[in-house]
């Protein structure tokens, strides 16, 4: 009996599961509970609509408060930059010839003027320069350095691509940025190809012709290429014209030909006698070369070591594109002619160079200042880079040992170019205020007297170091 017992159970047990199988399917292949009960919420779609579990009661929801107020992009208040800004001027190391420009960053209003219409801009100069190149090539464009082989002369050709950077050897692993081409990798290329070929030995000639022109800039002072400040300027070279770990060499060409011939005897070839500078173009069929950094990295490392020689090769990158001429006079026109289609008022503005090493360039701060808005503009993400690498405050490239004096919120609100010449000193950025308030400013003094000088800088400094700690947002206390 109670075996028979167990499997009534059993067998009841069975039947129910069956037949809540079967009403769950019918349930579900003809829609019966939306039929019977109405549509079910479905949380994955109508989260609100699902209803609580029984027994939970829930408050009505309630409006969040505001935890944070409006930004005050575009709203900068004029008096509150003046109160920071006039009691300043008033002392005596800016000399008698200046400029000091602030306008707003998202209308490009200005809030601030005082001083000069034009001023000798030094080494700020560099911005237009870099945003000229930007746009003309594109940040991810790289500049070649080509070998090429003519069998018949049984002939190399090293040809100068422009690229300001170009090494002797490797930078892969020393920390340094941005990693860069090197004729030490190109020669092990060029013994490979040369090997697949049968080719043991070649003479060796350079060709440094992809630039025209002067390479020593003749609205420079005479003394600069003497006195190793800056040294002649072509499209091959390699250190940037480097001798050492101070001066340049006399022709950097040469020593580039020269660095070349030792690393391919170095990776196995026999080169015949010297290097040579090639008669005319180049010639043969292209073996291999190496490329540059991006375009982006290397103008982010000339605006924040403020890289006289970078500037100056870019320059003439920016004349090729525009006016396929690679001069010295070619490329600062053309930096002025691509400022000016980006809607950057030009008139009146001279530029002799790339670098603002010329004391014979003269610009408006508004050019500067516009440059600078153009570049931060969300309409030209090209451009990003000259923002990227403009120095911080206090933190890095010609800033990292400067603000050390003034206010400390300043420290990392500010990023600017410096520019300096011999009696000019100057800063040229852009600086987000601790009220989100966000300024374009300009400050650059021409007439310094020496004696003046770190004075002078120092006051610079805390001119911009005001406008990064300052609340000049509208509706923000001075």
């Amino acid at each position: 009996m109670r075996d028979q017992h167990h499997w009534s159970l059993r067998w009841a047990a069975e039947i129910l599961v069956v037949l809540l199988l079967l009403v769950g399917g019918l349930t579900y292949r003809f829609d019966l509970a939306d039929r019977l009960l109405g549509p079910a919420a479905d949380p994955r779609t109508d989260p609100a609509a699902v209803a609580a579990p029984e027994g939970l009661v829930l408050p009505p929801a309630r409006t969040a408060p505001i935890v944070a107020k409006t930004g005050t992009s575009g709203q900068i208040d004029a008096q509150a930059v003046a109160a920071k800004l006039r009691p300043m001027l008033r002392r005596d190391p800016l000399g008698g010839h200046y400029s000091v420009l602030v306008s707003d960053l998202a209308t490009g209003a200005p809030v601030f003027r005082a001083g000069a219409r034009r001023v000798t801009p030094a080494s700020t100069a560099k911005l237009l320069t870099s945003v000229a190149v930007l746009e003309s090539l594109g940040p991810m464009a790289r500049f070649r350095t080509s070998v090429r082989f003519d069998p018949a002369r049984g002939r190399l050709v090293l040809v100068g691509g422009g690229d300001p950077l170009l090494g002797s050897s490797p930078s892969a692993g020393n920390g340094s940025y941005p990693e860069r081409a090197d004729l030490e990798t190109l020669a092990r290329q060029t013994v490979r190809q040369l090997r697949s070929q049968g080719v043991k030995r070649a003479k060796l000639v350079y060709d440094d012709t992809y630039f025209s022109g002067p390479a020593v800039n003749p609205h420079w002072p005479g003394s600069y290429v003497p006195e190793d400040v800056v040294p002649p300027i072509g499209a091959l070279w390699v250190e940037e014209g480097r001798a050492g770990s101070y001066g340049f060499v006399a022709d950097p060409a040469q020593t580039a030909g020269d660095a070349f011939a030792d690393a391919l005897r170095a990776a196995g070839l026999k080169v015949q006698g010297a290097a040579a500078r090639a008669s005319g173009p180049a010639i043969g069929t292209e073996l291999t070369y190496v490329s540059s950094a991006p375009l982006g990295e290397i103008v982010e490392r000339t605006l924040a070591l403020s890289d006289n020689e970078a500037a100056e090769v870019l320059a003439r990158h920016v004349g090729l594109a525009q006016r396929q001429e690679g001069s010295f006079e070619a490329g600062s026109a053309a930096v002025l002619d691509v400022v000016a289609q980006l809607g950057v008022a030009t008139a009146g503005d001279r530029l002799y160079d790339g670098s603002g090493l010329s004391r014979e360039d003269l610009l408006a701060p508004e050019t500067l200042a516009g440059v600078l808005r153009v570049a931060s503009s969300a309409e030209h993400p090209e451009l990003r880079s000259a923002i990227t690498g403009l120095p911080v405050a206090g933190f890095t490239g010609s800033l990292r040992a400067r603000f050390d004096s003034g206010p400390a919120a300043a420290l990392g609100r500010v990023r600017a170019k410096t520019g300096t010449l011999t009696g000019v000193h100057g800063l040229a950025g852009v600086a987000r205020d601790v009220s989100g308030g966000e300024m374009v400013f300009v400050v650059i003094a021409d007439r310094v007297a020496v004696p003046k000088t770190l004075e002078a800088r120092l006051l610079i400094d805390q001119i911009a170091a005001a406008l990064g700690a300052c609340r000049c947002g509208v509706g923000s206390s001075p």
